[in-house]
């Protein structure tokens, strides 16, 4: 009898629980039997290398599902649309290049061509279709290439290389072909660009010219090794630089000088010389013996006329 009463009990219970769950009484199985068309939302970021054609993509469905297209684009100093319906009509209040066009297969996109950071923005699209809608929003940023520098610090008697990747966008990834103790350390600046510094700590002995930091950044493909610049001692690497430049400067000075020094005395050795003494002028020699007899034939001669 007392087992025949526990099967009535446990057929109850589960009559009572196959009743609580009728269609339409759970919250969650409301959105499921709700009429209304489905909407898709769609989120994600974009990042393109500055110059390059730039093709956005809304949905995958073609004109013969969809009804019209919208691109509401907010950018840096205006706001703007592009649309385009099934019937043929248009709409471009944006006016700086940017047009829709269709793939071979019918398919809706937004070409930008030659990339620029006037373009950056928020790009929001609206498509319905047959049975629904997709709502996409694009926050499209462009890539700024970091610049690298490397060097090896001397501090604390400890050795250590620096890598820093300045000003690029978004924050580029560095590592290091050598396994040791190294941080990383992000920077923002007021522009929204980033620069990385990582520090490697080199255990003593480490020959330096064979570390190499490796940097990845969504401006170039792949990754790039770099090379860091060994300093001897103490000395700071400015400093060597500086001393490099001027003695380069020096040398060509002296070279300059040594050069114009030369052509002055060329041109010394080849004109006349101002201090020459004035040519003399030719004196007819004296010959006192020819004047006398001369003389002395003239008397003879005088003499000679009054005798006569």
């Amino acid at each position: 009898m007392a087992y025949t009463m526990w099967i009535y009990v446990v057929v109850i219970l589960i009559l009572s629980e196959a009743w609580g769950k009728v269609p339409g009484s759970n919250q969650n199985t409301s959105v499921i039997t709700s009429t209304s068309p489905p909407k898709v939302h769609v989120y994600r970021n974009a990042l393109f290398n500055q110059g390059r054609d730039v093709n956005l993509t809304c949905s995958e469905r073609t004109w013969n599902e969809t009804f019209y297209i919208i691109w509401e684009i907010k950018l840096k100093n205006k706001i703007c649309k592009i649309s385009f319906n099934s019937d043929g009509g248009s709409e471009d209040s944006c006016n700086d290049g940017k047009s829709l066009r269709n793939t071979s297969s019918s398919q809706s996109y937004l070409h930008i061509s030659k990339f620029s950071n006037n373009d950056v923005g928020v790009y929001k699209c609206q498509s319905p279709y047959r049975g629904g809608t997709v709502d996409v929003i694009i926050n499209v940023n462009t890539t700024v290439c970091p610049t690298v520098t490397m060097r090896v610090k001397h501090e604390d008697n400890k050795t250590v290389a620096v890598c820093k990747a300045e000003r690029g966008y978004p924050a580029a990834n560095i590592s290091w072909n050598f396994t040791g103790n190294w941080s990383v350390d992000p920077v923002s600046t007021e522009d929204g660009l980033l620069t990385v510094e990582s520090r490697l700590l080199l255990p003593e002995g480490t020959d330096a010219e064979n570390i190499k930091c490796v940097v990845r950044h969504p401006c170039w493909e792949g990754e790039k090794p770099f090379s860091l610049n060994h300093i001897q001692g103490n000395v700071p690497w400015l400093l060597i630089l500086t001393v490099m430049i001027i003695t380069m400067l020096v040398a060509g000075l002296l070279f300059i000088a040594q050069k114009k020094l030369r052509m002055l005395r060329q041109c010394q050795q080849s004109d006349p010389s101002s201090s020459k003494s004035s040519p003399t002028e030719d004196v007819e020699e004296v010959q006192p013996y020819a004047s006398y007899v001369q003389r002395v034939n003239s008397i003879y001669n005088s003499s000679a006329d009054l005798f006569t």
